[in-house]
């Protein structure tokens, strides 16, 4: 009988580091990792931005989880579909990525700033235009935000705006601002102690 349960006690830890080991290596496959973080600035371009239309500037500060001190060198990774609402990929099978992504690392004042564009909806699949981005903390595992939301989407309607008010969601809509030949939107996140990362 100890036989037994001692055999049994070394499958269960051996499945248990297999799961483990292959959800650590699910996670590091991720595109998020596809950039070396010591290459990473405060301030990054998404490929096309040039030949788009409706330029858009993303910044921001991302505090600790006191809400008050900056949060310095902390990762910010977006991806994105393209003005029609597509995902434009690349690569092949498990290579493959959304080509409209870009990286970040907070500055000293946890200040980050992604030149980007607005992306369309596909009324096909009712989606609305959304950024998708996911953050990455010093020792720590990385985190897949809500989507960001555009306060101009004609699909976000009045229904939508007051579902994401009783959910707690509201600041995941992005409010723009036309300054010169750009737009701007201001997007601040406070990191909590354990759970998603919350809007500010």
């Amino acid at each position: 009988m100890k036989k037994r349960f001692n055999s049994f006690y070394i499958l269960f830890l051996c499945i248990a580091f297999n799961s483990l080991n292959a959800q650590q290596n699910t996670d590091e496959n991720h595109p998020f990792y596809d950039r070396d973080s010591e290459l990473m600035a405060h301030t990054d371009t998404i490929p096309d931005f040039r030949s788009k239309s409706n330029k858009l500037k993303l910044t921001g500060t991302v505090y600790k989880s006191d809400g008050v001190t900056p949060a310095k060198d902390v990762i910010i990774y977006i991806e994105q579909p393209d003005e029609d609402g597509n995902f434009d990929l690349r690569g092949n099978g498990k290579d493959r990525y959304v080509f409209h992504r870009s990286w970040v690392k907070t500055d000293e004042n946890g200040r980050y700033t992604f030149y980007t564009f607005v992306p369309g909806n596909d009324r096909r699949y009712n989606q609305m235009s959304q950024i998708f981005p996911f953050i990455k903390e010093q020792s720590k595992p990385k985190v897949e935000l809500q989507s960001l939301l555009f306060d101009t989407d004609p699909m976000l309607t009045k229904r939508c705006r007051k579902q994401l008010t009783n959910r707690g969601d509201i600041k995941r809509i992005l409010k723009i601002k036309k300054e010169e030949h750009i737009l701007v939107a201001q997007k601040n996140l406070v990191l909590p102690k354990q759970t998603t990362p919350m809007t500010k």
